[in-house]
């Protein structure tokens, strides 16, 4: 056998070898043929990022997923609830979504019981950005902006609000416009209809406020600002401090960005949806995170030693099962997910007692109701009205 030959045949045998343990692992992740993720509008992280797991879990296992834009908190969880989709990739609503407040203190909503699934923790954060020639460089400056205010969106109004919080400033102080979705949103800063509005310090919209004629720049949320955090959480409890090393206009490790953080996107489901379902997609976003990271960078916050165990969400029993094989489960993170099971039953045990009086009972006393349920049981309500 000739050197040559030889060196040819170690080489096919070690190709024989990884493909015979991608296909060997391709295998042991079950997923259908067909998948849908309810996700942000066109161009923002949260979409591009589901689009470039969605070719990932393609080209791995075969399954087509489908990742639905929706303009608003409401609209991508509605197609979950009715169980037309398995999987929701969101944001901070969630977290209002369980609550059962803003949009979903409806009576035709109410405290869903969503379960976390898994979540990515990038190297970007949440921040008010502004239009660069609006010269607004601190959230004090809003006063007297145009601020946008995205219809039946209560995350993004909640984030807008608690920045603007930050610097001392409320709605009654700035000029609101209303605008019917995130994307539209941006757009309406980039041809000067509005002059601020949230969003992650990545993703292709922003990268277009930046490389637009008016330019961006994000308002900075500095750590030592006590009172400016204390208002800010006092709207939006779950965020924390962090600092962006990642995202449009600037932002980088030489220029990094004090601002608000917390899991993005989060995928969810129902507590309904099948364990052996959820144990799989979990399994295969782990595994494939190597690969979609490369179409999206701040897509490799999707990695097992970024993921957020201990939030405001409960995990569903097919993520946990994942996540104990993989070691990332522990005593805390059982009993975090335990206590808020007690919570989502404690609201949802009110939310049905409410709803026997019916829908004008639930519209006047739901907050009342709610803050009283919890505050019983020994927990914060956060919300009261």
């Amino acid at each position: 056998m000739t050197k040559g030959f030889m060196q040819f045949s170690l080489a096919a045998a070690g190709s024989v070898a990884v493909l015979s343990a991608s296909l060997t692992f391709a295998a042991d992740v079950k997923l259908p043929d067909t998948l849908t993720w309810t996700a942000y509008d066109l161009g923002s992280s949260g979409y591009n990022q589901s689009v470039a797991i969605g070719k990932a879990v393609m080209d791995a296992y075969g399954t087509t997923l489908r990742v639905v834009p929706a303009k608003n908190d409401v609209s991508r969880l509605a197609p979950v609830r009715r169980g037309q989709v398995q999987f929701a990739n969101s944001g901070s609503d969630v977290f209002y979504a369980v609550e059962g407040v803003f949009g979903y203190a409806d009576p035709d909503w109410g405290p869903q019981p969503l379960r976390m699934v898994s979540s990515a923790g990038s190297d970007n954060c949440l921040a008010m950005g502004t239009a660069a020639d609006a010269n607004i460089r601190t959230p004090a400056d809003l006063k007297g902006k145009r601020v946008a205010w995205v219809r039946g969106a209560p995350s993004l109004q909640t984030n807008v609000t608690a920045f603007m919080a930050f610097g001392g400033v409320t709605w009654n102080d700035v000029e609101k416009v209303e605008m019917p979705g995130f994307g539209p949103a941006w757009q309406a800063l980039m041809n000067g209809q509005v002059d601020a509005m949230s969003a992650f310090t990545t993703g292709g919209i922003v990268e277009q406020a930046a490389a637009s004629p008016r330019g961006l720049f994000w308002l900075p949320l500095p750590f030592d600002d006590k009172a400016g955090w204390d208002r800010l959480n006092k709207v939006a409890p779950h965020f924390n401090k962090t600092k962006a090393i990642q995202g449009a206009a600037g932002v980088s490790k030489e220029h990094p960005l004090p601002c608000a953080g917390f899991p993005y996107p989060i995928l969810v489901a129902y507590p309904d949806q099948k364990a052996d379902l959820v144990y799989n997609m979990t399994k295969a976003i782990s595994a494939q995170v190597p690969n979609f990271a490369k179409a999206e960078p701040t897509a490799g916050g999707w990695a097992d030693d970024h993921q957020t165990m201990e939030w405001v969400l409960p995990f569903h029993e097919g993520a946990i099962k994942f996540w104990q094989e993989k070691g990332r489960w522990n005593a805390e993170a059982q009993a975090r997910t335990d206590t808020l099971l007690k919570r989502q039953q404690i609201l949802a045990d009110a939310w049905a007692d409410l709803k026997k009086k019916g829908d004008a009972a639930v519209k006047a006393e739901w907050m009342k109701v709610r803050a009283a349920a919890l505050t019983k049981a020994g927990m914060e309500p956060v919300w009261t009205e």
